[in-house]
Parts: structure tokens; C-alpha cells; sequence
């Protein structure tokens, strides 16, 4: 008996309960009054419907006892922790209510599907959102300016005129200096290319005319002969190819919009008073900062 009063647990148990009892002698009798835990059918329906779509399956009979017990679990708890005030002054509860007020709007405004013609105009309007950046595919012969030093640009020169006169198959990696990214470069983006070339050698290439040896141009490598096979300039995709991504953007937007709206609907019903600190205080914060 000795050896069980010892024991932690018992310990935390009856602090516990004496912390309850002492709540439940100066707690309001009106926040514990309703004691009366409805578990209804809709709610039962939601566990198994989150439940399948987890689990990709319906839950067995034990397995939904098991859900409906937790769901009251969280209730006793729930309703617990407002009786004992546990939800005042607390950033995170009232961060995690203020956001559920806002899902609450976003489900409304999500409710109403945009029409094709809406997202048409929307692809129109932001346009820039949505464009798909210009592409090229060329191939190119490096020159090492460190090691052919005071040689490169000449060398460079001679090779041009030697590759514009030559109609045979031109082999890279054997007519230049091997580079460790590869010669043949298809359907790259700007921002392809300048992941390895460089933003000069990017804004280089898009000067250069297709179908012929040119350069050289420079990049951090060293100098290179271009040879552009295709170009395709910036264009604007077609909705059927990119319409659950103008429509996500849409959405997006209407939410932004209206939810401002809503809140400065709300706002209008308060009368907002800021007491800023004294001017020196605000001095000594920005000093800090």
C-alpha cells in the first residue's frame, strides 16, 4: 500500500481531480449546464466518408465504434476545455477561429463553378500568367579560352568560316573542346539555358538567326559557336490545355477579392481604436530593429 502511494500516477490523478473539483466550484453553472452529447447521423456519415477517403475503404463495425467513441472523446474535452475558459487569450485558438472564418466564405465562393467564357476572359485578362516562355534547340562547339589562352577568339573566327563551308555532318564534341553539359540542346527555355550558360550567353542567343554557325558567343565557360536548329517564340496556350490551372488561378483570385470584401464588411461593424505607444517608445523599437 505504501509502495502504491508512491507510485507518479497516482500522483497526476489526484492533482487532477482536485484541480476539477476546485473548477467545478467556481465555474459558471451556465457553461457546464448542457451535458447532452448528440453523436447524429450526419455526423456518423461524415467519419465514414473521411474515413474511405483516407483509407480508400469503408471502416468494419468495430472500427466505426471506434471512430464515433473518439469523436466523443473530443467533445467531452472539447466542451471541457470552454467550461474552464482554457479558450480565452489564446493566439493560436483565436488565429485557428479567424480562419475558419474565412474558409467558411471560401466555401461559398467556391461554390458557384465559372463558366468557360469566365475562365476565357480570365486567360485573356492575365495572360502573362499563363504564358508559356520562348523555347530553343541549337547545338554547340566550345572553345576553352584557358587553355588555347591568346588563341581563342582567332581560333574561334577560323572555325566559324571553316563550319559555314562545310555542308558535311559536324561532330562537337570532336571539332571543339569537350564541355561537361553536352553539345545538342533541345526545346530549352530561357531559363533553361541560362541555368547553364549564363544570362549573357542567354541574351546572346536570342539575337542570333537560325540555320547557321554563329558566334562566338561568350558565356562563364569560354566562347561558343552556335548553331540554332529551332525557335519558338512565347505563346499563349489554349484553355483545353491548361484549363484546371487557369481555373485554380481564378478561384484563387475570387477568393483574395472577396474575402477582402467580406472583412471590410465585418470591419465596418466595429469602432477600431489603436493606442500606438508614445513616440519614443516606437524610436526605441525601431532602433532595436
Amino acid at each position: 500500500m505504501k509502495r502504491w502511494l508512491q507510485e507518479p500516477l497516482l500522483h497526476f490523478v489526484l492533482i487532477g481531480a482536485a484541480l476539477f473539483a476546485l473548477f467545478y466550484q467556481v465555474a459558471d453553472p451556465e457553461s457546464v449546464a448542457d451535458n447532452r452529447i448528440v453523436i447524429s447521423e450526419a455526423d456518423i456519415d461524415r467519419l465514414i466518408t473521411l474515413y474511405e477517403r483516407k483509407l480508400q475503404r469503408l471502416p468494419t463495425p468495430q472500427e466505426l465504434n471506434g471512430l464515433v467513441e473518439a469523436q466523443v472523446r473530443e467533445e467531452v474535452l472539447y466542451r471541457e476545455a470552454l467550461a474552464m475558459g482554457l479558450d480565452q487569450d489564446d493566439t493560436i485558438v483565436r488565429r485557428r477561429m479567424a480562419q475558419k472564418v474565412e474558409f467558411m466564405f471560401n466555401d461559398l465562393v467556391d461554390a458557384a463553378d465559372p463558366t468557360d467564357e469566365e475562365l476565357e476572359q480570365f486567360l485573356r485578362d492575365h495572360s502573362d500568367k499563363f504564358m508559356e516562355s520562348a523555347r530553343t534547340s541549337f547545338t554547340h562547339i566550345y572553345l576553352n579560352a584557358d587553355k588555347r589562352d591568346q588563341t581563342a577568339e582567332a581560333d574561334a573566327q577560323q572555325l566559324l568560316e571553316t563550319l559555314n563551308s562545310n555542308q558535311g555532318v559536324i561532330n562537337p564534341a570532336a571539332t571543339g573542346d569537350n564541355f561537361m553539359f553536352g553539345y545538342t540542346f533541345e526545346n530549352q527555355s530561357d531559363h533553361q539555358v541560362s541555368r547553364i550558360f549564363g544570362n549573357d550567353f542567354t541574351q546572346s542567343l536570342a539575337n542570333l538567326k537560325a540555320n547557321t554557325w554563329q558566334g562566338p558567343v561568350v558565356s562563364g565557360y569560354g566562347l561558343h559557336l552556335v548553331y540554332i536548329t529551332e525557335r519558338k517564340q512565347a505563346w499563349l496556350p489554349p484553355l483545353s490545355d491548361i484549363r484546371d490551372t487557369v481555373l485554380f488561378e481564378l478561384l484563387a483570385e475570387r477568393r483574395k477579392s472577396a474575402n477582402m470584401q467580406f472583412y471590410e464588411t465585418l470591419r465596418e461593424r466595429y469602432d477600431i481604436i489603436v493606442e500606438m505607444p508614445e513616440a519614443e517608445k516606437l524610436a526605441t523599437v525601431e532602433q532595436a530593429q
